[in-house]
């Protein structure tokens, strides 16, 4: 009989004590942020890393051997040198050598091309009046055929003395040399790269390979442009997948007109494979995972409100709300870590 008496004592105590916290958080308001809810659009993407290079570059070395010299830059007025942009075409450096031109006979080639062409020309006039044989005709057009490819090919030797920009870049190596001295036949010259379009090659899990297309957008970035997005496109999408890393290959293309990024660089891609305008939209980080599902609080006349939401498409910072929240509720974004349904609330501003 006692220890059912004291059993009873001790309940009604806790049973007392439970009342009164209750009552006391009853009194207790939780301070709390609140935000508005708007529809506005989200983006699902696929986040990726890799290392940007030019479309476009070619290291060149000299064909043959002679005197270096190093030409000025008509933009500069001084010696081309790194960094220079240059335009195809332009002739950036010089080899002299005074025995490889004389034995190209450049001069005596040319005379020759004129007067076999010359002399082809009158035969043919002959040959239309009767006046030569078709054989004598041939020959001429024989000696001026050989005569244009050997001027040709003397123009073309003579091009082997100067080293032109095969199209329009920057200048990113240019190795030293002794202004007048000798280089041999296949010195390293200089490397020029065109980087106004950039490709980046990424590897991507298997379990993205549906959702890649051609032609899809990639937003570019690089803690060097951090206040700016470059835009890129899915250009290659390799139809393999490795086996021992499940994972396959895609080429992202870049504009990069402004010259922002630099070829070499690390640069983080945003590959977007879906998207919905005008829809409820709210930060990952307010939503808590609770047995019944996942929840938000709303503020409803002075008191959190528990709404269980369901997820539409998420990216790593946001999710599409489709059911749980309307608009215009207004949703606890900070200190909803300890409240409760129908907790009393604060609002900071």
């Amino acid at each position: 009989m006692k220890k059912v008496l004291i059993l009873l004592l001790i309940s009604l105590y806790i049973a007392s004590c439970t009342d009164n916290e209750e009552d006391l958080n009853k009194d207790i308001s939780v301070p709390v942020t609140v935000s508005e809810v708007k529809l506005r659009s989200i983006e699902k993407y696929i986040n990726t890393t890799g290392t940007v290079y030019p479309l476009k570059e070619v290291s060149l070395k000299s064909e043959i051997s002679g005197k270096y010299r190093l030409l000025k830059n008509p933009n500069t007025g001084k010696p081309f040198a790194l960094g220079d942009k240059i335009v195809e075409g332009t002739t950036i450096i010089l080899l002299e050598n005074k025995e490889f031109e004389n034995n190209l006979k450049i001069n005596s080639l040319e005379l020759r091309l004129e007067i076999s062409q010359q002399t082809y020309d009158k035969q043919k006039s002959l040959y239309d009046k009767g006046g030569v044989t078709l054989s004598e005709l041939k020959n001429a057009e024989i000696e001026y055929v050989n005569s244009k490819y050997a001027y040709q090919d003397a123009i073309i030797g003579m091009k082997k003395l100067s080293i032109k920009a095969p199209f329009s870049g920057v200048i990113v190596e240019l190795p030293y040399y002794t202004y007048n001295t000798k280089v041999e036949a296949n010195s390293s010259m200089m490397k020029m790269m065109d980087y106004s379009q950039l490709q980046m090659e990424v590897k991507l899990a298997e379990k993205n390979f549906t959702m890649l297309k051609k032609n899809q957008k990639v937003r570019i970035m690089n803690y060097t442009v951090a206040d700016d997005t470059l835009q890129g496109t899915i250009s290659q999408i390799s139809p393999a997948i490795d086996p021992e890393t499940r994972s396959f290959s895609a080429i992202i293309s870049i504009n990069n007109s402004e010259m922002k990024l630099h070829p070499g660089m690390f640069a983080k891609g945003e590959i977007v494979v879906s998207s919905v305008d005008s829809t409820i939209v709210i930060p990952k980080d307010i939503i808590l995972s609770k047995q019944r599902g996942n929840t938000v609080f709303v503020v409803n006349k002075g008191l959190a409100e528990e709404r269980i939401v369901t997820f539409g498409i998420e990216n790593p910072d946001e999710v599409q709300i489709t059911s749980g929240l309307d608009k215009n509720d207004r949703v606890v974004i900070k200190g909803f870590e300890t409240l409760r349904n129908r907790s009393k609330i604060k609002e900071l501003k």
